[in-house]
């Protein structure tokens, strides 16, 4: 039998990923126990598993499934590419058409100055990327001492020794010796959770002048740039006040740093917009890409790089690259995927019917007893968890105890949300409609009323 297409009983096929299948972020006997759940097909923002439950996907994959799932066309590129050139590299002065006309494409969809892309397979890869590219930067300049990345705690850019570092994540930095060294972290701009009695508004230029004293404290002859997503997603959906981004881009204008914006959740039309940057009227030096830049249909990320640093980077060999930057087919599918994007107007899509569809979706639970706050950008959200409304506080049980019973109470309502700690987080394809939405509110409202109650019968509503 071909496991492939013509699967085994779930059980077995269960059994099969136990005995040999690794998983990310996954404790192996745990979920071995339990059980993985089998996803076998896919349309536009359904699931389908091994059991035949269809399931609605609030995560599109894994942020990255902006076209939904099911699209022909990006199947029938890929297969046209294979037949044609399934590999070439691009080192040593060789090129192919496919990456030629991404790159021009990238080039035109970008705001200026960015004319230029160095292409990988993943978005941790390109943020490794990164760290190379800004010393070396800086290097070529005559400022090799400029060699510190500032990031923030909380902040996701990857799971690679590189990337992971740059990330904020405490459960990350305690297995295999990160961050590395010339990484540093300064405080997130959460201001429900750590906003205490000020402002949205004095919370939000707190946060951002940590960047400013985190520089002084280094020296800002040893600070090569500053690296942050312009909306967090992993760490929960965290949208900052409207004063952080304007300070944030103050600070960098005013010193000698470049910006790194990790587009690699917002880019190609999560906030309505090509870019979270340009949602946010940031300038940044380096936009980190990749999952909707093929709408997770073949693995590529890349680094989109701004004349004035890809001027300097050319002045020399840069001895950096990886088998698969700018694979064909990879290449290919995106190529198409922004077609589609452009030609179907998805970004029109998303402001005129998706976002605000969404937003009241997510808002119609504010009032609900576990939900402390309701908030959503574009196509992003989050339900945040809580004993006591008004004080904004945290539950007394270990962090992440709520979330938990919350996953497992969508995964029985056959809905994918996400849990992050005690809050539940939301992205699902721009392609989602009126209908996807009331689907959402019906499925998402059960699973949380069993939530709520479980938690009140095992007497985990009490607040720290």
């Amino acid at each position: 039998m071909n496991i492939l297409t013509n699967h085994l009983p779930t059980a077995e096929l269960q059994r099969i990923d136990a005995a040999h299948h690794m998983h990310p972020f996954t404790g192996g006997a745990e979920l071995a126990a339990k059980g993985t759940r089998v996803i076998t097909r896919a349309d536009g923002v359904m699931l389908t598993d091994s059991d035949g439950h269809e399931i609605l996907d609030m995560m599109a994959g894994l942020w990255c499934v902006n076209i939904g799932y099911g699209r022909d066309e990006l199947a029938d590129a890929a297969s046209r590419q294979m037949r044609e050139l399934p590999y070439y590299n691009t080192f040593f002065q060789t090129s192919h058409v496919p990456v030629i006309a991404l790159s021009q494409k990238l080039a035109e969809l970008a705001p200026e100055p960015f004319n230029n892309t160095f292409f990988a397979a993943s978005g941790s890869e390109a943020n490794d990327t990164n760290i190379r590219l800004v010393r070396q930067y800086w290097a070529a300049l005559g400022k090799p001492s400029k060699k510190v990345i500032i990031s923030r705690t909380n902040a996701y850019h990857g799971s690679s020794m590189g990337s992971g570092s740059l990330g904020g994540m405490a459960h990350m930095h305690a297995q295999g010796g990160l961050p590395i060294e010339n990484i540093v972290h300064i405080d997130q701009p959460h201001w429900w959770a750590e906003g205490a009695e000020m402002s949205p508004e004095e919370f939000g230029l707190l946060r951002a002048r940590q960047l400013e004293q985190e520089i002084d404290a280094l020296g800002e002859e040893n600070v090569a740039a500053f690296i942050a997503e312009p909306i967090q997603g992993a760490g929960g959906v965290i949208i900052p006040p409207e004063t952080y981004w304007p300070e944030i881009q103050r600070i960098c204008d005013a010193r000698e740093i470049l910006l790194i914006a990790d587009e690699v959740i917002l880019g190609f039309g999560r906030t309505g917009k090509w870019f979270g940057s340009e949602y946010y009227g940031i300038r940044p030096d380096i936009m980190t890409i990749a999952k909707g830049l093929s709408s997770g249909y073949a693995p590529i990320g890349g680094s989109l790089v701004s004349d004035h640093v890809a001027e300097v980077i050319g002045r020399s060999d840069f001895n950096h690259g990886y088998t698969y930057s700018g694979h064909p087919v990879s290449c290919a599918v995106a190529l198409e995927n922004l077609r589609i994007i452009e030609e179907e107007n998805l970004l029109g899509h998303v402001n005129d019917h998706a976002a605000p569809a969404l937003a009241k979706a997510i808002e119609s639970f504010a009032d609900h007893p576990l939900i402390g706050e309701a908030r959503s950008l574009g196509m992003l959200g989050a339900l945040q968890f809580t004993p006591d409304k008004s004080r904004r506080v945290p539950f007394k049980a270990p962090k992440g105890t709520i979330g938990q019973i919350a996953r497992e109470a969508c995964f029985r309502n056959n809905i994918v949300m996400r849990h992050v700690g005690d809050r539940m987080i939301v992205s699902p394809p721009l392609i989602l409609t009126e209908e996807h939405c009331e689907i959402f509110k019906e499925r998402a409202g059960k699973a949380l009323g069993e939530t709520y109650a479980t938690a009140k019968a095992e007497g985990l509503l009490e607040a720290a």
